[in-house]
């Protein structure tokens, strides 16, 4: 009584593991909010509302509720994040300095783990990329393990972490996409440690956070350790492991 499903969608690969439904139909909704996502928010996308947006050419009737949503939530963080989280001064694949990916990927996520909550599906775990929101527990019914991937060795796995949904974990790095994060401050890609990892009860906010403390290096972990409900590591480029006190319940 599951279901396991694979889709190439908003640039990354999106896994769908449902443990205590087989309802495809479900599945189906889900893809088809993914592809909605894409369409909506991708700076890839000539026609996007996101890229709209960018240059300035959108007006009132385009922003959805879905969109002034992830709007208003940027807006946020960069007051929180005193401007290293900052969705309008990003230079963006579309030639415009708008790009909210940072934020999305970990919404829709979360956005559809919220879906599968409302239709009465406890167990399940949703994977974007590496980022990825559980809930409940697995298939044999104990606590979720997500490793973190090593950032200088691919195929190993720099520390798992363990527990019960509703459960997000988050990372970025430059293994994938190289020098993709900048600082929006000054404009520059930044590098000052090799992945960050953040682990927390939503993926939206997790998967923030995770680009915030990359920005902001091993400091970024005494910013962190003030977010309610959020804790998180950072690899440094030397290979050592610098984490928030709270990690370890997650360890």
């Amino acid at each position: 009584m599951s279901v396991h499903h694979v889709e190439a969608v908003m640039g990354t690969t999106v896994s769908i593991d449902l443990v205590d439904s087989h309802d495809r139909a479900l599945v189906d909704r889900l893809v088809q909010w993914f592809h909605h996502v894409e369409d909506v928010f991708s700076p890839y996308r000539g026609n996007s509302v996101v890229t709209r947006i960018g240059q300035g050419e959108c007006i009132a009737d385009d922003l959805s509720d879905e969109v002034l949503e992830v709007l208003g939530r940027c807006e946020s963080l960069c007051v929180q994040t005193g401007g290293v989280f900052d969705v309008w001064n990003l230079p963006s694949p579309n030639g415009t300095r708008f790009d909210p990916c940072g934020y999305v990927k970990g919404w829709s996520v979360q956005r559809a783990a919220d879906m599968l909550l409302t239709e009465g599906v406890r167990d399940f775990c949703l994977n974007a990329g590496g980022d990825v929101a559980v809930g409940g527990r697995n298939h044999d019914g104990d606590e979720w393990r997500v490793g973190v991937r090593h950032p200088h060795h691919p195929g190993c796995v720099a520390l798992v972490l363990h527990g019960e949904g509703p459960l997000a974990v988050a990372t970025s790095g430059t293994y994938e996409r190289g020098a993709h994060i900048t600082d929006p401050r000054s404009g520059d890609a930044v590098t000052h440690v090799a992945s960050a990892t953040v682990v927390g009860p939503d993926l939206a906010e997790a998967d923030a956070y995770a680009t915030t403390v990359f920005a902001m290096g091993v400091d970024g972990l005494d910013w962190l350790a003030d977010q309610l409900g959020y804790d998180g590591a950072v690899i440094t480029h030397d290979g050592r492991l610098r984490s928030t006190p709270g990690l370890a319940a997650y360890r």
